[in-house]
């Protein structure tokens, strides 16, 4: 009987250390924006998922395709059915770095992250400069980034080539809490 209610003590006191140094959010904001001479293109998602392993610095990023939101319902049907195939790739995923973090000094700063992105079956490698601002009980990422449409096989018809910019601006906003 004692060992077994040391074993459990042992098991709840090593999910906790587990658990420790993780934050998460689950209503991040993540956007894109495609300029061109025809037109101007956004979409917003606020149905995005992150962690952070603080001690490691490691994040995740998963969002939903289909939770990108247009002002033109027309926009946001051809997004999921021609372009980006919702149906074939339901989830862009992003798995990398906070580079220094564990260097972070202060309460804002830029910093480095990199990693893989994963959208439309495709990965490819991405970098930027984030502003990282920890708060007591919060790691909160802003910036953006720039992706080429042809990295990642995503055809543009000729019809609408000149509407969509061959370069899109991702901008995201991620604001983290302790994960229990």
């Amino acid at each position: 009987m004692i060992k077994n209610t040391i074993l459990i003590i042992t098991l709840l006191f090593s999910i906790c250390a587990f658990s420790q140094g993780k934050y998460l959010t689950k209503d991040g904001y993540i956007s894109f924006f495609s300029h061109s001479l025809v037109e101007d293109i956004k979409a917003n998602n606020y149905q995005v998922v992150s962690i952070i392993d603080s001690e490691t610095g490691e994040i995740a990023i998963q969002l939903l395709m289909k939770s990108f939101m247009f002002k033109k319902a027309l926009m946001q049907e051809h997004f999921n059915e021609s372009y980006i195939e919702s149906h074939k790739y339901p989830k862009a995923i992003f798995k990398g770095f906070i580079l220094n973090f564990n260097e972070f000094e202060g309460e804002n700063s830029n910093l480095e992250i990199k990693g893989i992105l994963s959208i439309h079956g495709k990965e490819k490698e991405v970098s930027t400069i984030a502003n990282v601002v920890i708060l007591e009980n919060e790691i909160n990422l802003s910036g953006h980034f720039m992706v080429e449409v042809a990295d990642f096989d995503i055809k543009i018809p000729m019809v609408v080539r000149n509407n969509i910019a061959k370069i899109i601006k991702i901008s995201f906003e991620l604001n983290h809490k302790p994960y229990n």
